[in-house]
């Protein structure tokens, strides 16, 4: 790992010997013409559930029109009022997306059928893993943005579910103090501080601290979490086009996690108390992760902008829990627990150097991206496994049981690299027609060592990709001032490290989507989107019958459907945020997959609206309200043997209420009751024995923010 330092120390080696390592990108305004460009945008002090910008899906800043796919921004605005505190918790009421609960900071995302397995932070590349805990704390976070399908143009392999990107908030050159804390049912509370302002006269030097502390227990039995945030950034303005930011951006969680409940033999759920816990007092899940991010941006006088991004990241993680080790029997027992302990320590390293430059060909407006991106991803793994007999009963749970020895076994060390050549093309044949294409070269190496402890024999795994091609088209056709249509064709891999009976390592999967849509402003800050997509995802591993141990990449997913969005202000004093989808999910050729298959809900509707009033006497008062209703949805796990479990949860719907009052002109008061109904429902299923999940009970969460 000294090498990874030394290479991030190299590429910003004169700012560091000038100021620490702290950084965030403050807004810079380009203007091209009649159109108002920002190579990085913010959205604090916007007030509204939506913005002109998107990022997402290209290098550029540019209209959420001018982008031929779906996708979404969570406004500061929108994190600010629904008191969100780790991502999931916002992607819960986030069109598009469907979570799968865990303990908060650990839930997996969805998009489309597939989970998210990164996430970009100020557009860098970082791995994401809920099993370890790495999402980022919202203090820290301006707004998100997530386009969904395959993202393979500046992304390089990947899962097709698609892209998120967190914008961290920006040091400001005005003096800025905002201070919150919160308290609500199952002990929750949370504290946050917030400063930024200038360094000098001019604020061509900015700066800002963030920093937050949280604690909550559960409505299970002997569960909690606590996490602590420490977020600090800088920003330079060294020449009027030349920006230089540094940011270090900490979080560390302290859970006593759950793994969820089984079901009975058959894969049914089960009627239990939402308190239910299978695990021991021992439970424990602790982890710390840093990420320093360098960045210098030029901008051109064409209204181009030449970048050069740095991102290296650190996680350590800890964890040791117990869980059902099966299903339950008739009479709501299991007949021994299953334990899993693991340290796990990872570091990563993202770089990207590209240019954006508009260029006039025969009096036609077109704009070229050219850019190059590395990234060295290395983890080590400690590993143990065990079980505990005895017989547990879930109605009476036995959570004293003395801990066994959990000394490590296995240790696997992993070392991925990649990096990759991209470019991008957008140009307009007419004045209302507009093409973008583009595409990647990727190259790819992953080596995995497994080690037995004990023996010190070794098991290596590799994937190797060279020059792999990723295409990318666009198209969009404006139908007038506020609206337009696109078709797009984008695609993604996923290297793999198993083999078939030949020894020889599988074909990457490979994600491929058509999309077709339509984007407007059906009135002055009011955005709305319907799109049709068609996603196939190919060269699944499935288990050779011919050949037990073995797989072969014949398995296929696809994934169809419709989604419909609309954020931002339906009238003066009154926003929305709300998005349907419907999907279809098929898996050909999987009835022999080893793993599971997860279908989304095939109907999933998000809404949030707010009222802010301005008639005399009730100027002071907004009032909110949402609904998350899902559709039924199920996991089938898929044995080496080729049997399989279905294990399903029907629909559901959550109603949420939240109102405020503006004590001064610079202190809210905010009350929000999530689950009114107190409805009890599943959130999650996985196994017969762990990852059944009950969703949240009725809670009630009281929050005071000042701003100065």
């Amino acid at each position: 790992m000294t090498r990874l330092r030394l290479i991030l120390l190299a590429t910003v080696a004169i700012p560091l010997s000038a100021v620490p390592l702290a950084a965030q990108e403050a807004a810079e305004t380009i203007t091209q013409g009649t159109v108002t460009l920002r190579s990085i945008y913010d959205t604090e002090g916007t007030g509204s559930y939506t913005t002109d910008f998107i990022s997402m899906g290209d290098k550029d800043t540019r209209s959420f029109r001018e982008m031929p796919q779906s996708t979404t921004v969570v406004t500061h605005k929108r994190l600010e009022e629904g008191g969100y505190t780790s991502l999931d918790t916002v992607l819960r009421e986030t069109p598009g997306i469907y979570v799968l609960s865990n303990d908060e900071g650990r839930s997996s995302l969805y998009s489309r059928g597939f989970e998210f397995d990164s996430l970009y932070v100020n557009g860098l590349l970082t791995p994401l893993s809920s099993i370890y805990g790495t999402q980022p704390d919202m203090a820290a976070v301006d707004h998100i943005e997530i386009l969904r399908g395959p993202f393979g143009l500046f992304g390089g392999p990947g899962e097709p579910a698609g892209a998120i990107n967190m914008g961290l908030k920006q040091p400001q050159d005005v003096f800025g103090t905002t201070l919150s804390a919160s308290v609500g049912t199952w002990d929750n509370r949370r504290i946050e501080a917030d400063v930024t302002g200038p360094l000098n006269d001019s604020g061509s030097v900015r700066w800002r601290i963030v920093g937050a502390r949280g604690k909550r227990d559960s409505w299970i039995d002997n569960v909690g979490n606590e996490v602590g945030v420490f977020y600090t950034a800088l920003a330079m303005d060294v020449t009027p086009e030349t920006t230089v930011s540094f940011a270090l951006n900490y979080r560390g969680r302290d859970i006593a996690p759950s793994s969820g409940l089984p079901t009975d033999t058959e894969g049914n759920l089960l009627d239990l108390d939402r308190s239910t816990f299978t695990g021991e007092d021992w439970n424990r899940f602790e982890n710390d992760i840093t990420d320093y991010i360098a960045e210098v941006e030029h901008r051109l006088q064409d209204g181009g902008h030449l970048k050069f991004s740095a991102l290296y990241s650190k996680a350590n993680v800890g964890f040791l829990y117990a869980n059902a080790a099966g299903p339950a029997a008739q009479d709501n027992t299991v007949s021994a627990l299953s334990w899993l302990h693991r340290s796990y320590d990872q570091e990563a390293v993202s770089l990207d150097a590209h240019f954006s430059k508009p260029i006039t060909l025969a009096g036609r407006e077109t704009n070229l991206i050219v850019g190059m991106d590395w990234r060295r991803h290395d983890t080590e793994l400690d590993e143990a496994r065990g079980r505990i007999a005895g017989v547990f009963d879930l109605d009476d749970w036995n959570a004293d049981v003395e801990l066994p020895d959990t000394g490590f076994t296995n240790r696997t060390e992993g070392e991925t690299e990649q990096y990759g050549l991209y470019a991008q093309w957008r140009v307009k044949p007419t004045d209302r027609f507009t093409v973008v294409a583009g595409g990647r070269l990727s190259w790819y190496d992953a080596t995995a060592t497994t080690t037995v402890l004990a023996t010190g024999a070794r098991t290596v795994s590799e994937a190797e990709e060279k020059g792999e091609v990723t295409p990318y088209l666009g198209l969009i056709y404006d139908l007038g001032d506020t609206s337009s249509v696109y078709a797009s064709y984008t695609e993604i891999f996923q290297p793999q490290t198993t083999t078939d009976v030949s020894g020889n390592l599988l074909d990457p999967r490979t994600g491929q989507q058509i999309e077709l849509g339509y984007k407007a402003e059906l009135r002055p800050g009011l955005k709305a989107t319907a799109a049709l997509f068609h996603l196939r995802d190919e060269n699944r591993a499935v288990s050779d019958l011919s050949n037990p141990g073995y797989v072969l990449a014949q398995g296929e997913a696809t994934v169809q459907g419709v989604e419909l969005e609309a954020t931002g202000n339906l009238a003066p004093n009154w926003e929305l945020s709300a998005g349907y989808t419907y999907s279809d999910t098929d898996y050909d050729n999987t009835e022999t997959a080893a793993g599971s298959e997860f279908y989304t809900p095939q109907h999933m509707l998000q809404v949030w609206t707010k009222y802010s009033f301005d008639q005399p006497g009730w100027d002071k008062l907004s009032l909110g309200g949402g609904i998350r209703a899902f559709s039924g949805f199920r996991n089938i796990a898929h044995s080496l043997s080729g049997s399989a479990t279905t294990i399903e949860a029907p629909g559901y719907a959550v109603v949420d209420l939240r109102a405020s009052y503006n004590l001064t002109e610079r202190v809210t008061a905010t009350l929000s009751v999530n689950n009114v109904l107190d409805r009890t429902y599943y959130e999650r299923v996985g196994s017969t024995s762990v990852f059944n999940f009950y969703g949240e009970p009725r809670s009630i969460d009281f929050r005071i923010a000042a701003k100065y």
